[in-house]
């Protein structure tokens, strides 16, 4: 089964949940890992940035992989996140996670050297290279500070063999269109921006890695399906109501924002490790009134 088909749909980047000693809530993961599959998502994300990575140690990153597919025992494909902004670094991490499980590896552009265009290519060859698991390319220049143009993700997804798809997180409509015209038939193409999915599968997208899934897993994921069958009417009803929702969780921080919701929801407790903090008390406020709604 091709990626295409396997991971279409909504799939959530997992927030990773802390105790008040900010240690890894495994409890509370298991519980937002039920909570996912049982409102009905297409598939799970573990070490996105929404799992606030960069804070992560190595041994609690290996340790949070190991408990979420213990947890999801196979009932929905798991897509980890390797990913990094030194290439050498990224491949023997792709030899030190265990990815025999995986369905896909979930690679972001390397961030904060901004190489070039063929520094980027480069990068994701030698990745696609070492990775035991089909790589799915992540374009979010907001993070990286370095945008992956629309011929350097056709390049990648043409040539490299090992490439299977895409995270397209640029708010780049154009640049979207230009990579859904030309892609491989087989090609996955998800968006990263929750806002933009309904307009995005309109384009022709497969799907999305979503934010906002962690605290409304239902309505998100009935929200993409719709639009998935060309069902816009229903979508944009999913959709509308959300719009608010999208402002407030990335108004201030990912994750800071869903993971305010969350702890309202009474899934997981509001802790964030720095340098990231919770919501100003303000902002929480608005989140609390936009629930009791």
């Amino acid at each position: 089964m091709s990626l295409e088909t396997q991971l279409r749909g909504t799939g959530v980047a997992l927030v990773t949940p802390f105790k008040k000693d900010l240690s890894v809530d495994f409890d509370a993961l298991g519980k937002v890992i039920d909570a996912m599959i049982g409102g009905g998502v297409e598939y799970l994300i573990t070490l996105g940035t929404t799992g606030e990575t960069p804070t992560l140690e190595k041994q609690e990153k290996k340790d949070i992989v190991n408990y979420t597919f213990e947890k999801v025992a196979g009932r929905v494909p798991v897509v980890v996140g390797v990913g990094g902004n030194s290439t050498h670094e990224v491949v023997k991490d792709l030899g030190y996670f265990p990815l025999d499980k995986a369905a896909a590896v979930l690679s972001a552009a390397p961030y904060y050297n901004k190489p070039s265009q063929e520094g980027i290519f480069q990068h994701y060859k030698a990745v696609a290279e070492a990775s035991p698991k089909p790589v799915i390319l992540y374009n979010v220049p907001g993070r990286t500070g370095r945008n992956m143009s629309a011929s350097t993700t056709l390049r990648l997804a043409h040539e490299v063999a090992n490439i299977a798809g895409m995270k397209e997180a640029s708010g780049d409509m154009v640049q979207c269109m230009e990579i859904l015209r030309d892609k491989p038939a087989d090609f996955l193409v998800v968006s990263g921006d929750d806002a933009l999915a309904m307009a995005q599968i309109a384009c022709g997208m497969n799907g999305v890695i979503s934010v906002a899934a962690n605290a409304f897993p239902k309505q998100f994921s009935d929200m993409v399906r719709a639009a998935l069958k060309h069902d816009f009417t229903t979508a944009k009803q999913l959709n509308d109501p959300l719009l608010k929702a999208y402002d407030l969780m990335f108004a201030e921080n990912n994750p800071s924002g869903v993971k305010a919701f969350m702890f309202e929801q009474g899934l997981i407790e509001n802790e964030v490790r720095l340098p990231v903090v919770p919501l100003s008390s303000g902002l929480h406020q608005s989140v609390k009134q936009y629930l009791a709604k």
